[in-house]
């Protein structure tokens, strides 16, 4: 299989089941139902876009993209909230076409700043990311995070 073989796509509601899959592998065990409940906010969301990377009808790959406007700077700020490739298709150039797919509907909708958020513990992500072009800015910009619920 070569990426050129992959179809990148819209992710949709049939393909709950194998995203469940994949949220697992990422580290995130879930199941098909709840992941249908957050494909009800996610495909319905205008700022919120999910990129699936398909290998003959199989959803082997992930890129989860939010946009929201920024007060200060002009322009909008794009988020690759989440990407995870299937373990078997690693290494073979998925993971690139879907951050370059999240680049250019990035760019389609304005944005002029790009950010990625990744646990610590995930060293060889954080070296593909670097590959890409992105920078490491933790040292200079905290990130706080507080859970709330009801």
């Amino acid at each position: 299989m070569s990426v050129m073989e992959l179809k990148l796509r819209a992710v949709r509601r049939e393909d709950a089941a194998q995203l469940a899959g994949l949220l697992a592998q990422l580290g995130y065990p879930t199941d098909e139902a709840t992941v249908h409940e957050r494909l009800d906010y996610w495909l319905d969301d205008p700022a919120s876009q999910l990129i699936g990377a398909d290998d003959d009808g199989e959803l082997v790959g992930v890129a989860a993209l939010h946009f929201s406007p920024m007060l200060e700077v002009t322009g909008k700020a794009g988020r690759l909230a989440a990407l995870v490739v299937d373990e078997r298709y690693r290494s073979r150039g998925v993971g690139q076409s879907l951050v370059a797919a999240f680049e250019d509907q990035a760019r389609a909708a304005g944005c002029v700043k790009l950010e990625i958020t990744s646990s610590r513990y995930r060293e060889r992500t954080h070296n593909f990311y670097k590959q890409l072009g992105y920078e490491d800015i933790c040292a200079s910009s905290a990130r706080f995070i507080k859970t709330v619920t009801e």
